[in-house]
């Protein structure tokens, strides 16, 4: 779990500029990815390739074998699919943090030249306590690396299906290109249990689509709803200035 631990604090410090869908999709990478791939899945996997057994001795026949119908190690697969699917995080986090910066440098300006009278022309992105709203070029920010998780995420799905052409883990594999002599059998150990890791990252995937998906249409109506909101307090507020103005020029 050490090698994760570096990655795991980058994505932390993600969460307090985070909305409620992000921080559920975080609690499931680390809970359901990050921590499952690193505890379990060496383990079960192992060295896969000299595991499993071939009713040959030819020189080469099993490392062909292997390599055919895994190009890729599952393992590695996922580690490459975890490590894709947070960078669009933490170019996010990049964003905030240079955000936050930029920020704290103006609004340290701001109260040399104004004095007390500095919060009135305060930055509009970030507080002094470091904490961000999403609008304007953050939201854009964040939509967009939602937007990038999913198509990564699909990527690898769709990647998956057609890098071992299947989703369960076959007890036995064939194989009769050179170097083998002839038909060769490959059988591969706890082949159940890497099914259902196989199921289980992949549902996860999915799972993770879905959040993201779902978390970009709960920004946009609530940000639909909310111009709304202050269309129709400017509306309301419009009529008694004007009423205002009138009064004052009666008089």
């Amino acid at each position: 779990m050490g090698e994760w631990s570096f990655l795991s604090q980058l994505l932390d410090k993600v969460q307090s500029h985070s909305t409620v869908g992000g921080k559920v999709w975080m609690s499931v990478l680390f809970l359901f990815r990050i921590f499952i791939l690193a505890a379990g899945v060496d383990d079960i996997w192992g060295d896969e390739q000299g595991n499993m057994n071939c009713n040959t001795r030819s020189p080469g026949c099993k490392n062909a074998c292997y390599d055919k119908s895994f190009p890729m190690s599952h393992t590695r697969f996922w580690v490459l699919q975890i490590l894709s699917v947070s960078t669009p995080t933490l170019m996010y986090l990049g964003h905030v943090l240079l955000v936050i910066r930029r920020e704290n440098k103006l609004r340290r300006r701001l109260q040399l030249k104004l004095g007390n009278n500095w919060m009135m022309k305060a930055p509009k992105y970030s507080d002094e306590h470091g904490r961000v709203q999403l609008k304007g070029v953050l939201l854009v920010s964040y939509m967009m690396q939602l937007l990038f998780k999913v198509l990564l995420e699909v990527a690898f799905i769709v990647g998956q299906y057609f890098l071992y052409g299947f989703i369960l883990m076959p007890s036995k594999i064939s194989f009769s290109d050179f170097p083998c002599t002839g038909q060769v059998d490959c059988f591969i150990s706890r082949p159940t249990e890497k099914t259902i890791f196989i199921v289980f990252m992949l549902a996860m995937a999915i799972l993770s689509v879905m959040l993201n998906i779902i978390e970009m249409f709960h920004l946009m109506i609530s940000k639909i709803k909310e111009r709304r909101r202050d269309s129709q307090m400017h509306r309301l507020n419009k009529p008694n200035h004007q009423d205002h103005k009138c009064s004052s020029e009666g008089l």
